[in-house]
């Protein structure tokens, strides 16, 4: 279990995320080790560009590892909200190369990064109201407005899974591209962004990322008080249950 960095050439870091026995979802540790490794690359000189990816063959990332502490007081949320990027100005452009499923906090996640490409068999959806958990990684703001209102509300409400086909035409990735050549469109694309004026490009990613972040800061507050709200609830407790036991959830 661990997040990997790698470098090709000079300008381009790659970022793995590395749990394949869960679908690489990220344990506390995991999600700590890569909110600090976004700072490390946002102050390193010589990264021009992120490619995100995870390990394997099965997923991307299917988000948080629920079966380990699922506390999340105002501090937990904080580190949890860095490593996925959700409030964050954030300077360094990504690139994320979705190499299987990617759900949950893996979607959030997903939607901090710039330009995205998919496997065909990859698929993408957001659980968390199936076990009564409150999705509080972004998806509420940064989904609509990258998707539209009724797409978002789709995934938000239904907790279904769409295919990579779908995914692509809802543009929640920009391309479906064959395993075999996924990484390699990534490093390719991730090396036409570093051959740019790095002054240039962090700027318009970073003011991107401020209009989409402002936005968010002033949900905070009401994010952390719904999360609180449904941990609270009683079907916090059959949800989660539900999860570990492998079965459907039943809600009273």
């Amino acid at each position: 279990m661990e997040i990997r960095l790698a470098r090709h050439g000079r300008h381009i870091a790659i970022v793995s995320i590395d749990n394949q026995p869960r679908l690489n979802a990220m344990t506390r540790q995991m999600l700590s080790k890569l909110g600090v490794l976004w700072d490390e690359l946002a102050r390193d000189p010589t990264c021009r560009c992120i490619v995100l990816t995870g390990a394997g063959q099965r997923a991307f990332t299917v988000g948080a590892d629920i079966s380990g502490d699922l506390s999340a007081g105002p501090e937990v949320a904080r580190m949890v909200n860095h490593a996925l990027l959700k409030n964050e100005a954030y300077s360094k452009p990504i690139v994320a190369a979705v190499n299987g499923d990617c759900g949950g906090g893996g979607l959030e996640l997903l939607l901090s990064t710039d330009i995205r490409a998919a496997v065909p068999e990859a698929r993408f959806g957001l659980p968390e109201v199936k076990w009564s958990i409150y999705p509080f990684g972004g998806s509420t703001i940064k989904l609509i407005r990258q998707i539209g209102y009724v797409h978002a509300m789709d995934l938000l409400l239904t907790a279904r899974l769409i295919d990579a086909e779908q995914a692509m035409r809802l543009d929640l990735v920009n391309r479906l591209v064959p395993r075999d050549e996924l990484m390699g469109w990534a490093i390719e694309t991730a090396g036409m962004i570093a051959a740019n004026s790095p002054s240039a490009v962090q700027a318009v990613k970073r003011q991107v990322s401020a209009t989409i972040a402002d936005h968010a800061l002033t949900r905070e507050g009401l994010e952390q008080e719904l999360g609180d709200a449904v941990r609270a609830s009683p079907h916090f407790a059959e949800g989660i249950a539900a999860f570990r036991e492998k079965r459907p959830p039943r809600y009273e």
